[in-house]
């Protein structure tokens, strides 16, 4: 399927999904011609510091319908163990957002995904929720503008629901993975116990056990 710039359009993407701490933020927005004027600067949230992805967030919720999931870390393992499968709890986020949006807009034409998996899967869930809209599944889908918005405002959900777990933790909560998080955990397990790792990290991470271990 083709479409351009001013194709009426709703995007979805998510963040956290390669980070330790904090959640799995889902959210689709959508863009029509009528918004194009006002997105300018908008691209993938990868490309943009944090300061500037939250502030381009807060003027992406000032002029597009968009819907934001946050699944945080008590949730998010436990639907990890239910369903053992991040592609699974990607789709059925993706669809719940797409399908919210659609329900504040009017005129979409397709949906815009990442190719993150089968989009089948996607598709699947969308039929379910009797959506009949279009998707398209792209590699690097975030060079769409609809979708650079979405991934704007999933990061920036993101950033803000990890300060507000580390202040909640007196510990500053780092991004990703790697030595640093792998300290930031090694000091939660050793000041508040084992027990109060899954209140902010995702425990299927090799991470958990390098930690406990």
């Amino acid at each position: 399927m083709i479409w351009s710039e001013s194709t009426p359009r709703i995007g979805v993407d998510e963040s956290g999904k390669g980070d330790y701490f904090g959640p799995l933020v889902i959210a689709a927005c959508f863009v029509g011609p009528e918004h194009l004027a006002e997105l300018d600067g908008v691209k993938d949230s990868k490309k943009l510091t944090d300061a500037m992805a939250k502030g381009l967030a807060a003027r992406i919720k000032q002029v597009c319908p968009y819907a934001v999931i946050t699944v945080l870390p008590p949730k998010y393992n436990e639907l990890y163990a239910k369903i053992r499968n991040l592609n699974k709890m990607l789709e059925w986020g993706h669809a719940h957002a797409i399908v919210e949006v659609l329900g504040k807009c009017e005129g979409a034409e397709l949906a815009i995904s990442d190719q993150f998996a089968n989009p089948a899967g996607l598709r699947k869930r969308l039929q379910q929720k009797e959506c009949e809209l279009p998707l398209v599944s792209v590699p690097r889908a975030e060079a769409d503008l609809a979708v650079a918005a979405a991934s704007i405002l999933a990061r920036a959900e993101f950033l803000w629901r990890l300060k507000q777990l580390g202040d909640e933790n007196g510990v500053v909560l780092p991004k990703g993975a790697g030595p640093q998080v792998d300290a930031a955990a090694r000091q939660i397990v050793r000041t508040q116990g084992a027990d109060a790792l899954p209140k902010v990290a995702k425990m299927h991470f090799k991470t958990t056990q390098k930690v406990l271990d």
